[in-house]
């Protein structure tokens, strides 16, 4: 039975090309949303004015740049997000060990105490893609979990990764590691170009803290009425 009401797990995707079209959309949807996801399109375009606006409006935010650099590099990256308020931010757990080391100390040393996710393996690539381009010869799940352990063993918060990989990580990580799931689709919604996915109450059945979902309600001719329906459809596979 979820436990929180199904807006707190929400976090809202606004893969958006402007700060006027994520205006737009957050007013659109008002007070219902808490939380919101800001990502490379976005920050690359209009920079920390994002996340500024939405920290106006008292909304939560989950930094999704997934720093991938050297430990010092990200270090710093690290200590410049923690500067701008968000509550999550994420790195590449293929980083490696001391890079996501640094990545926990530099949020440990902030005032405001970020939560350091890393991210294990996009929901665009599947077994194909990891074995014969990406060359691991792990099977995907086995990969996630590994790179979930690694996460754990560095001390951050959790990792963001598919929802096929949800209760796999839960068992071997416990009730408290974060589980952040992007490539969430209602059902009544395309799947896009994510590969691995589920509908919003499975995801959160299966152990999600968080999930992330974009496109439905940011292209939606009312965003409103669409995050209404996902957190009805929520509410009616948890009553």
């Amino acid at each position: 039975m979820l436990q929180r009401r199904p807006e707190e797990t929400i976090l809202i995707a606004l893969d958006v090309a402007s700060l006027e079209q994520a205006k737009a959309v957050v007013q659109a949807v008002g007070e219902r949303a808490i939380g919101y996801k800001v990502g490379s399109e976005l920050f690359t375009r209009c920079g920390p004015a994002a996340v500024g606006f939405l920290k106006e409006q008292d909304k939560e935010v989950f930094l999704d740049l997934k720093f991938h650099d050297i430990p010092n590099t990200v270090a710093g990256a690290v200590a410049a997000a923690a500067e701008l308020g968000v509550k999550m931010l994420n790195v590449h757990a293929s980083g490696g060990m001391e890079m996501m080391r640094a990545a926990a100390r530099a949020a440990g040393e902030s005032e405001s105490r970020p939560r350091v996710l890393a991210v294990t393996v996009l929901t665009s690539i599947d077994q194909t893609i990891l074995s014969e381009e990406v060359g691991c010869k792990r099977a995907l799940e086995e990969q996630v979990l590994n790179l979930a352990k690694l996460a754990s063993a560095a001390g951050l918060d959790g990792v963001v990764a598919s929802p096929k990989e949800i209760t796999i990580i839960r068992e071997n990580l416990g009730p408290d590691f974060l589980i952040v799931t992007p490539g969430i689709r209602p059902a009544w919604a395309a799947k896009g170009d994510q590969k691995r996915v589920m509908t919003p109450a499975e995801a959160l059945r299966a152990g999600a803290d968080y999930i992330v979902i974009g496109r439905p309600i940011t292209a939606s001719p009312n965003p409103r009425d669409a995050l209404e329906r996902i957190i009805a459809e929520i509410s009616e596979s948890n009553s």
